[in-house]
């Protein structure tokens, strides 16, 4: 092995190690490459390189995020011509000891892979272990029939769906509420309201759009009072929206991020309200994580009957902390 150095990352890696890599096996790949570099002014980063004979064959990285501040995320690959020789166990080696230094003394290594891939194998050897399940679900035009909103006796109509602006302060506590209740697993840090807007309904995140759908909206007419959120849906452009080649297909699909009120009973049943009126003629992607269990029922229901189809499965696997 000593013909196999490692060293930290500089700059020009990039390109060398895309010459020799195939095409990233899925999305995350692709994130975690674009994550390896130098470390940046406003959190830890480490990432290391493992040359042979002066060429780049195999890299790793470690690094902090605010948003889930527990554990540090890590990326580790090597090319394919130069595995089995022990670079990848190299590489984590290298950073763990790098994470024992970090200012936070958070240590603990987190990463995303694909069952049955290389990725999972490896982080299995790793002592990793897997804490969610996570999937892309593709859900099909009219997988749902229309769902009429509820009446009272009176024949009133108790529930509204409502157009609101991303930039929406009530739909940003109501996104909060949830994304935290749905990651007990992983909690996530404290973030200002300004914050969260910024991650998941800005522009920068590409939200284009929300609706939500409320409850008891007699009874919070009469109290003077804004109607509760039971299930809200937000819409956002594909990240290449904007390139000058693309063309949209028929059956391309909108992702949407699907919420609900945890506490609310009949959650599920405005989840498929919701769910109808956005798949009325077009198909949407969602993401399901296993700690979402109303909203993984419904679609393991689609999946099942064959209404609904699962486009990628994701594992979160993590060292115990």
């Amino acid at each position: 092995m000593s013909d196999y150095q490692l060293r930290p990352w500089q700059e020009g890696d990039d390109l060398q190690l895309m010459q020799l890599w195939p095409d990233a096996e899925n999305v995350h790949a692709s994130v975690f490459r674009a994550k390896l570099g130098e470390e940046p002014s406003h959190q830890w980063q480490r990432t290391v390189v493992v040359e042979h004979h002066g060429v780049p064959v195999a890299a790793g990285t470690a690094y902090e995020t605010s948003l889930h501040s527990s554990r540090l995320w890590a990326y580790v690959e090597v090319a394919p011509d130069h595995r089995r020789r022990g670079l990848g166990g190299r590489i984590l080696a290298a950073l763990r000891e790098a994470a024992a230094e970090a200012p936070s003394g958070v240590t603990a290594l987190r990463s995303k892979v694909v069952p049955g891939s290389s990725g999972a194998g490896f982080a299995q050897w790793a002592g990793l272990s897997s804490i969610q399940r996570t999937r892309m679900v593709r859900i099909e035009a009219g997988a749902l029939p229309p769902q009429p909103l509820h009446e009272d006796a009176s024949g009133r109509t108790t529930q509204a769906v409502e157009d609101l602006a991303t930039g929406s302060l009530e739909l940003t506590r109501v996104l909060w509420d949830f994304y935290r209740r749905v990651h007990a697993w992983d909690p996530p840090a404290e973030q200002t309201l300004g914050q969260v807007n910024r991650l998941f309904l800005s522009d920068e995140a590409e939200a284009y759009g929300a609706i939500v759908l409320r409850r008891d909206v007699v009874r919070a007419e009469r109290e003077g009072q804004r109607a509760p959120i039971s299930a809200f849906a937000v819409s956002y452009r594909p990240l290449d929206a904007d390139a000058p080649d693309r063309e949209v297909s028929d059956g391309e699909a909108t992702e949407v991020l699907l919420g609900y009120d945890v506490e609310h009973q009949e959650a599920g049943e405005a989840l498929q309200q919701l769910i109808a009126l956005l798949v009325y003629q077009y198909p949407v992607v969602i993401e399901v994580d296993d700690s979402m269990e109303v909203l993984a029922r419904i679609a393991d229901a689609l999946v099942h009957r064959g209404s609904a189809g699962v486009e990628e499965e994701t594992l979160v696997v993590a060292e115990a902390q």
